[in-house]
């Protein structure tokens, strides 16, 4: 009996084996967005167990564990490493159709050969073998991405960020490509002035500028931006609840900035004209650079309240927004464009009902500078799953060009998450093998062997130019 995560997981037809095991299977993985911690990387962690490496941190697993009515000692408590395993085995049968359970079970065969299930009655059993094995120097988190043909990763890191840890690994043998990514977004968090304050202090510390005005903010910004370019970092990264593009004048934000680092609440309309002039400025040092800047728009983040007082945030409390997107994402692709201030961008949604509107807004600002200049990026977070997947694989498809798609990330903080990128490689061969079978695509090998690899791997490298 063959087990359940066998070589043609998800590959229905002839032609989409075909595809997958010839083509896609053996490509390198370019993710050019996660969350793993550089200090792991650099100093080359070793877990102790399956636990350390599996749940601490992933709020997909910790959703799921507090879905099932798992006690939160269990989940981000006290519990010992080897009881929180036991539950997330406790859990994982009743994810039934939800993609952690294909997450899951792939992660066990690809890391360690593992094809029993995860249950309550195997958990002893895989987190003593699983143990074991992680204290093979090949189970060091360098050996991890090795495993799974990484070739570069793309971390995200704050402007005051020193960035020691990827000066460190230059210094190593470890030949993956560990590249900064610039996430400024706490520079936006003006709701709350002293916050604000507080981090403006840290940036005046890194930056050795005085920040008493927003054009001192501006060129702290600036100098943290050349340093990270000077750190081969060549992305931008931004996490917003929607666009901000509203009409401002350079009074009306000195204005504002004077209200914030006096310690001033300010108005809604305030801060959309602040964010909207920030948003702008860190848009232009993109493209000054040469830089590709990312969107994740429309996550409702931290929901709970009284768990975001006890664990802060990142912690499975987020959902999906609503708010309006395509008028503000228009105006604010549209200036800078008009300004011949466009960067290279990548888009992501996380509300379903946007996706027509991104695949279509991306068409609207493509040039002949280079192939695909404005992409629709991959399924996120909610959407980071088979339906969500081929959805935004059809949508891409019907209103863009699907062979000019910089193809799948992470956006994950587990070194054992890489395998999403074989599943998002097997469902792109599922679904034009289907198209295949019923003759609305050419059986063209070389043709579609060409697509497939460009979409897994050589779009992305040429794109951002590793």
């Amino acid at each position: 009996m063959k087990p359940f995560i066998h070589e043609d997981f998800l590959l229905q037809n002839k032609t989409a084996r075909l595809l997958y095991h010839e083509y896609a299977e053996n490509m390198p993985i370019i993710d050019y967005h996660c969350h793993l911690n550089p200090a792991d990387i650099a100093e080359n962690r070793q877990f102790e167990n399956l636990t350390q490496a599996w749940l601490y941190g992933d709020h997909y697993k910790w959703r799921a564990m507090r879905t099932n009515g798992i006690d939160e000692f269990f989940i981000s408590g006290a519990a010992a490493d080897e009881e929180k395993l036991e539950k997330w085995a406790e859990t994982v049968p009743v994810t039934l159709r939800n993609p952690l359970y294909h997450w899951t079970h792939l992660e066990l065969k690809d890391y360690f050969g593992i094809t029993e299930l995860l249950s309550p009655s195997s958990a002893k059993k895989i987190y003593a073998t699983t143990a074991e094995m992680f204290r093979d120097d090949n189970f060091r988190v360098w050996g991890l991405l090795k495993k799974m043909n990484v070739e570069v990763v793309c971390t995200t890191d704050d402007p005051v960020d020193t960035l020691q840890y990827h000066q460190k690994l230059k210094k190593t043998k470890f030949d993956v490509k560990v590249i900064p990514a610039w996430r400024p977004d706490k520079v936006l968090d003006v709701e709350n002035p002293q916050v604000f304050n507080r981090y403006l202090n840290l940036l005046t510390e890194v930056s050795d500028v005085e920040i008493t005005n927003y054009a001192h903010l501006i060129d702290a910004l600036k100098k943290r931006h050349d340093y990270f370019h000077s750190e081969g970092c060549r992305l931008s990264d931004h996490g917003l609840d929607t666009f901000y593009s509203e009409d401002y004048t350079q009074q009306e934000i000195e204005a504002v900035f004077s209200k914030l680092r006096a310690g001033k609440n300010i108005l809604p309309e305030e801060s959309a004209k602040f964010k909207s002039a920030v948003l702008y400025d860190l848009a232009v040092m993109d493209h000054a650079r040469g830089w590709t800047q990312q969107f994740h728009i429309g996550a409702l983040r931290n929901n709970n309240e009284r768990f975001y007082k006890t664990l802060g945030p990142d912690s499975g409390f987020d959902s999906i927004g609503d708010l309006r997107i395509a008028i503000p994402m228009s105006k604010f692709l549209n200036r800078l464009d008009k300004d011949g201030l466009l960067a290279k961008t990548i888009l992501y949604n996380l509300n379903p009902a946007n996706n027509e509107v991104m695949a279509t807004m991306a068409g609207n600002f493509q040039d002949s500078s280079v192939p695909g200049k404005i992409q629709w990026g991959s399924a996120w977070w909610f959407l980071d799953q088979k339906d969500g997947i081929e959805k935004q694989l059809n949508t891409l498809s019907n209103m863009g060009l699907l062979s000019r798609f910089v193809g799948m990330l992470t956006d994950s903080r587990s070194f054992l998450s890489y395998p999403r990128h074989e599943y998002f490689r097997r469902i792109l061969c599922n679904l034009i093998g289907k198209d295949v079978e019923n003759g609305e695509l050419p059986n063209d090998e070389k043709l579609l062997g060409k697509m497939v690899q460009d979409i897994c791997y050589f779009n992305a490298k040429n794109y951002f130019n590793f």
